[in-house]
C-alpha cells in the first residue's frame, strides 16, 4: 500500500503571503544589524586601533581586524543565512508552519549579528590596546539567547493558512478503512528517537564539556536550550481522527494539524531524511513539502489543498493513511 508522491494539482494562492513574509522579515533582519554597524562605527574614535575580532580557548583575544574589517565579516556571515532562508520561503513557503520558521529564522540571524557586533565591541571602548578585551563567554550566551525574543515574535506575527477545502473526491484508488455509520475511530501512534537524539545528545555534551574547561559558566544556558530544543524535535504524538491529522511535539510545540476537509490524500511513500528533507526532525523539504522526520523508511504522506502537503515517519503509516482517507471523503 504505497504511493509515490506525483505531481499534485497546486494553486499560488499561497506565493503572496510567502513573499510578504520574507519582504518584511528580511527587513526586519537588515534595519536590526544596520542599526548595530552605525552604531558600532559611530564608536570609531573610542575603540582600539586593530580591534579584537576572535578570542581563543582561554578566554583571550588572539585574533584582530580593522573596524571595518570586523563589521564586514559580520554583515556578511549574516547575510549568507539570511539569503538561505529568504529562498526557502519564497520558493517553498507554501505553508504556514514554513513561513513561521523562515520569519523566525531570519530575523534571529540579524538579530545576532547586531549582538555580535555590540556585544564585542562595547567592552572595547575606551580600551588603548584590543589585547586587553576581557573575554566574551557572557556576550556570546547573550548574543545567541537575545535574538529568540524577536524571533518568537516574527513567527508569532506570521498569520494562520486561511481554511482551504479540498476540491473534489478523495481518489477512488486511494487505501480506505471500513469505519460504521456513527462510528468513532482514533489512529494513534507516539513517535521518538532515530539519529538525530544521537546528534542533540553529542552536541549537547560537547558544549558542556567546552563550558566547563573553559569556565564560562554562563555558556551552560547553551546546552540546556538545545537539550530542551531537541527534547521538542525528537519526540511526537501523532493522531488521527474525525478533525483530520494532528501532529505535536511531547512538549507541546511544535504542532501542525490537518483539517480532514483539507485533505485531497492520504498514503505511503518512503523517506531517506537527507536526500528528501536535508536532515531529522522538524524539516522543510523538496516542494515545501513539510516533514516530521526521525528515521528513514515508511512514511505517512498527506497530500491538502493548496499544494501543501506533510511527511511524518512513522510505523503503522498505511493504516493511518487508509482512516485519513475514509475521514477526508466523509468530511465532503
Amino acid at each position: 500500500m504505497t504511493h509515490e508522491p506525483g505531481t499534485t494539482a497546486t494553486t499560488e494562492t499561497w506565493r503572496p503571503r510567502a513573499r510578504a513574509v520574507v519582504l518584511w522579515s528580511t527587513l526586519a533582519a537588515t534595519a536590526l544589524l544596520l542599526t548595530a554597524v552605525a552604531l558600532v562605527l559611530s564608536w570609531r574614535a573610542d575603540l582600539p586601533d586593530p580591534v579584537a575580532s576572535h578570542w581563543g580557548p582561554d578566554g583571550q583575544p588572539d585574533g584582530f581586524a580593522s573596524l571595518g574589517g570586523f563589521v564586514g565579516t559580520i554583515v556578511a556571515s549574516t547575510a549568507g543565512p539570511c539569503v538561505l532562508f529568504a529562498a526557502i520561503g519564497w520558493f517553498r513557503g507554501q505553508a504556514a508552519a514554513t513561513r513561521r520558521i523562515v520569519a523566525g529564522a531570519t530575523v534571529w540571524s540579524g538579530a545576532f549579528g547586531a549582538a555580535t557586533l555590540l556585544m564585542s565591541l562595547a567592552p572595547q571602548r575606551g580600551l588603548g590596546d584590543a589585547a586587553q578585551a576581557p573575554g566574551v563567554g557572557t556576550a556570546l550566551a547573550v548574543s545567541l539567547l537575545a535574538p529568540l525574543v524577536p524571533a518568537a515574535v516574527a513567527a508569532f506575527l506570521v498569520p494562520a493558512d486561511p481554511p482551504q477545502a479540498a476540491d473534489g473526491q478523495v481518489p477512488a484508488d486511494a487505501s480506505r478503512l471500513p469505519v460504521a455509520d456513527g462510528e468513532r475511530v482514533v489512529w494513534l501512534r507516539r513517535i521518538a528517537g532515530g539519529p538525530g537524539v544521537g546528534i542533540g545528545a553529542a552536541t549537547t555534551i560537547g558544549m558542556v564539556g567546552v563550558t566547563v574547561a573553559l569556565q564560562m559558566w554562563t555558556l551552560l544556558l547553551m546546552p540546556l536550550l538545545l537539550g530542551v530544543l531537541f527534547a521538542a524535535m525528537f519526540a511526537f504524538v501523532v493522531r488521527v481522527d474525525a478533525t483530520g491529522l494532528t501532529v505535536r511535539s511531547r512538549l507541546g510545540w511544535p504542532r501542525t494539524h490537518v483539517p480532514a476537509a483539507e485533505i485531497e490524500r492520504a498514503s505511503v511513500i518512503e523517506v531517506e531524511p537527507m536526500r528528501d528533507f536535508g536532515g531529522w526532525g522538524w524539516r522543510v523539504g523538496r516542494g515545501g513539502r513539510v516533514g516530521v522526520v526521525l528515521r528513514r523508511g515508511e512514511a505517512l504522506l498527506v497530500e491538502r489543498s493548496g499544494g501543501r502537503s506533510v511527511a511524518v515517519t512513522v510505523d503503522d503509516a498505511a493504516a493511518g493513511a487508509a482512516l485519513l482517507n475514509t475521514l477526508a471523503e466523509r468530511s465532503r
